[in-house]
């Protein structure tokens, strides 16, 4: 909803100042300016991307108008999970998490948090690595580099609608003027008209230029910029079960893992200790702690 309110603020600061001064704003209304600016801002992206960078931005433009997609709720269920797994294997061997990470969804442990276990990125990281651990044939050193391999290709990939849309609003201003130039000379070819004739085009003309520049400032480039947040926030949480899982594999008990884990995460996601460690006691004791996912 923020995306949404944004826009409109920008909307109505932009108009509203306008009609202040008495503008008109009827003026603004030029169809034909908003096809070039537009349709030549598109088609300089689809020459400068390719056909997974395209499906890409599809699949990434519904998520623009959430909110965040790990809240506070969602990190204290993730670092309780964790806990939950890694108290498992110090108590019955790492070997005993083989039937939880082969089929989570028959996992008493998984199928407590729903939401988790509805969110394949994080399902995957943690059966992943988790599975390497079983495997008792890789160092914590070589699972960190292959954690942050991952994380960096994640990253790299998640970012690509982002670079799309910042390429893109960065060329609507020239566009923009490409709009406004085609327009003078438009106007200049009617040289039998009037001076009084000619103005009104000219300035049909100039709005091409102020178009361009409020489509890619106030519109374009603010999607993009939302966009690497929310890249930010998912490469955040997987450096979160990285550093909790590098700590119970380097010998750490499972409280002492997940500050570990708790300390990786963003202020405004990041429970304090007393509510991680009030959380993890109440879903230990069975008061229902862990259904605050549901």
């Amino acid at each position: 909803m923020l995306v949404l309110a944004g826009f409109i603020v920008v909307i109505a600061s932009v108009l509203g100042g306008y009609a202040l001064v008495g503008g008109y704003m009827g003026v603004l209304y030029q169809p034909a300016e908003l096809i070039i600016i537009l349709g030549a801002g598109l088609g300089a992206y689809l020459a400068s991307t390719n056909g997974k960078g395209v499906s890409a931005m599809i699949r990434v433009f519904p998520k623009l108008l959430h909110g965040h997609r790990y809240n506070k709720s969602t990190c204290l269920d993730l670092m309780t999970l964790l806990y939950l797994l890694m108290a498992k294997a110090r108590q019955q061997g790492t070997m005993a998490l083989e039937t939880d990470i082969e089929d989570p969804a028959n996992s008493s442990l998984f199928a407590s948090y729903p939401k988790l276990l509805a969110d394949p990125l994080i399902m995957a990281f943690i059966s992943d690595y988790l599975r390497l651990m079983i495997s008792g044939n890789m160092d914590a050193f070589e699972i960190e580099a292959l954690m942050d391999h991952e994380i960096e290709t994640f990253q790299q990939e998640a970012e690509v609608p982002a670079h799309g849309l910042a390429t893109m609003g960065d060329s609507l201003p020239a566009f923009g003027i490409v709009a406004a130039v085609m327009g003078v000379v438009h106007a200049l070819g009617h040289a039998s008209l009037e001076p009084a004739g000619i103005g009104p085009l000219i300035a049909h003309a100039m709005v091409g230029t102020f178009l361009g520049i409020l489509l890619a400032y106030g519109f374009v480039s603010p999607l993009a910029s939302r966009l690497r947040t929310h890249t930010d926030d998912v490469v955040k949480v997987l450096q979160t079960i990285k550093v909790t899982l590098l700590a119970h594999l380097n010998g750490y008990a499972p409280p002492l893992a997940i500050e570990f884990g708790r300390k990786a995460l963003f202020s405004a996601e990041r429970p304090t200790f007393s509510e991680l460690e009030t959380h993890v006691r109440d879903v230990r004791s069975g008061s229902g702690g862990a259904q605050t996912s549901s």
